[in-house]
């Protein structure tokens, strides 16, 4: 039994942040738990518990498409290893995730002690995947490695500005959901097109979109 851990799960379904946390109370003598159900909120738990041992992380989340939200946390918090539990089943997803920096991968559906299980080899240094994602192919491009670059470059409030330009908000709605001026909301959104090296905010938002078709498998969770 690991000693103590600090852990932040970050899921916005409450029932399943409670069953993940009841799965892994045996694994340690002391266990701390930090909760996050929304990329926004995974920020600010992100940067006030940076001593956190791991972070459990779903790939749908509300402000984060697909891969985004992993690979902003492997950019601005290379300390925190990341964990994927998500209901996606594909093996190339499940790959594709370690390619973008994930520690492991596990699936919803697996049972609560191969959870524990998978936890306590990713604490001792290992990589975990299912057996079904060990043998299957990784088709990640050198686009993509740069798409994740280039979001992982994003401050954290260009990040949200990205994620909603791709939901297809306009500035105002972004400034009124922000409850910052448009006049700000224009000026990310310039940095946002120099840092993703496109012409304009349609391209910004098909360039996020392309990490959300690499975790395309994900099934509503």
């Amino acid at each position: 039994m690991v000693d103590q851990a600090r852990i932040i799960v970050a899921d916005d379904h409450p029932l399943f942040r409670e069953a993940l946390q009841q799965a892994l109370m045996d694994l340690f003598a002391r266990v701390s738990f930090v909760e996050a159900d929304s990329f926004e909120s995974l920020e600010e738990v992100a940067k006030e518990n940076e001593d956190a041992d791991l972070v459990l992380l779903d790939l749908d989340m509300p402000g984060a498409h697909g891969f985004s939200a992993l690979a902003w946390l492997r950019a601005n918090h290379p300390a925190l290893p990341v964990v994927i539990v998500s209901a996606a089943t594909d093996p190339l997803v499940m790959r594709r995730a370690v390619e973008f920096g994930s520690a492991g991968f596990i699936p919803k559906s697996s049972p609560l002690d191969v959870i524990a299980g998978a936890v306590r080899s990713v604490l001792a240094g290992e990589i975990w995947l299912p057996e079904s994602a060990l043998h299957a192919e990784d088709e990640r491009t050198s686009e993509d490695e740069e798409l994740a670059r280039r979001i992982a470059s994003l401050t954290p409030q260009q990040f949200r500005v990205l994620m909603m330009l791709a939901d297809g908000l306009l500035n105002k709605q972004i400034a009124a959901e922000l409850d910052v001026s448009e006049a700000t909301i224009k000026a990310h959104v310039t940095a946002i097109l120099r840092k993703m090296d496109v012409r304009s905010r349609t391209q910004a938002a098909v360039a996020a979109r392309r990490l959300e078709r690499a975790a395309q498998s994900v099934e509503a969770s």
